[in-house]
């Protein structure tokens, strides 16, 4: 189903549209113990009570929570695949994967994940667990299976998904001497793009093999940053290897946005770190920040997506607001999704 205006909370039950709920869904916050050892759970609670001005999304009142306002999306063409990269951890990579998959299926969107990611965070948040009967990423690259044969409906806006575990570490080294090892991915999933309208990757916290599959397959990267110290660290590298991912591996390769993630606009760090990225990379930077947010944390916990959590709350909000802008920008040409944004990548 496509978004439609007027997306409102059902503060009696679970929603018109069949939402779950997760615990205290009714609350912003979590309870708030004051006593030994409660100082991080109010520090956590005093980030989800910032003001909406902080998050720099849309405003929402409690019990009146309005998701933002989306037109329904022409039909899509052409499958787009869009890896989440960033060699740096922590930075919101699955977080981002499994909530824009969520908010693109909310529009209507058919949406596959490959947890390409040893750690598998991405296949456990979306309620799928793996056994030694479960085909996985780790089989396809391997040529034990195919794409196919490894995909996994989940019970999250029927979302499927490609498998990791953590087996898969070894991966990269088992694929040193494989020959054509960078279009491993690539080979196995053009033969499905047209069955969907978006596959999102999760890519693993470094730049070496796995990531290269992913960037060989995908037509566009989107970079999650965090607000906070040496966010922009290393930076220059992940650029250097889309580069040179581009020029030798898929010249189609293109930047689609940087991300700013974690962002808490009380803090003059976070300030400082998005007006510093805005400053270098301009209209690069998606409009939408995400926030630090309790409920975000939480739902990954319960094997959903936050949207189906707790939906009035900022994370889902923001990842709303990300997949509208997207969507957006991808119709009418405009920001990272214009051909004239994409001249050389940046740095």
């Amino acid at each position: 189903m496509y978004w439609e205006g007027n997306f409102h909370s059902d503060p009696g039950g679970n929603g018109s549209r069949g939402i779950a709920q997760g615990p205290n869904n009714g609350d912003k916050d979590p309870p708030i113990h004051h006593g030994a050892g409660s100082s991080s759970i109010m520090m956590d609670s005093a980030r989800e009570t910032s003001s909406d001005d902080s998050t720099g999304q849309d405003q929402w009142e409690s019990g009146n929570s309005v998701l933002p306002e989306i037109q329904p999306a022409p039909p899509r063409t052409a499958c787009r695949v869009l890896s989440i990269a960033n060699q740096k951890g922590g930075v919101g990579k699955t977080t981002t994967a499994i909530n824009l998959s969520a908010s693109l299926a909310m529009a209507g969107r058919r949406i596959l994940v490959l947890d390409m990611d040893p750690q598998s965070n991405a296949t456990s948040a979306l309620g799928q667990k793996v056994d030694h009967t479960t085909r996985t990423i780790y089989d396809v690259l391997l040529g034990e299976a195919t794409l196919r044969e490894a995909i996994l409906t989940t019970d999250a806006l029927g979302i499927r998904i490609v498998p990791s575990s953590p087996q898969f570490a070894g991966a990269e080294v088992e694929l040193v001497s494989v020959e054509n090892r960078e279009f491993l991915l690539k080979e196995q999933l053009d033969g499905l793009k047209s069955e969907y309208d978006y596959v999102i990757i999760d890519c693993p916290p470094s730049l070496g093999l796995l990531t290269v599959n992913a960037l060989s397959a995908s037509d566009g990267v989107i970079v999650p940053i965090q607000c906070e110290y040496l966010a922009l660290e290393g930076l220059s590298h992940l650029l250097e290897t889309l580069q040179a991912v581009r020029k030798s591996l898929n010249p189609k390769l293109r930047v689609e946005g940087l991300l700013l993630t974690m962002y808490d606009g009380r803090l003059s760090l976070s300030q400082q770190v998005a007006n510093d990225a805005r400053t270098y990379f301009g209209s690069r930077v998606y409009r939408t920040m995400i926030p630090r947010n309790v409920r975000l944390g939480e739902a990954p916990s319960f094997g959903k997506p936050v949207i189906l959590y707790d939906r009035a709350c900022a994370g889902s909000m923001s990842y709303v607001n990300l997949a509208k802008e997207i969507m957006e920008n991808e119709s009418q040409g405009v920001g990272a999704w214009s051909e004239s944004a994409h001249t050389g990548l940046p740095g």
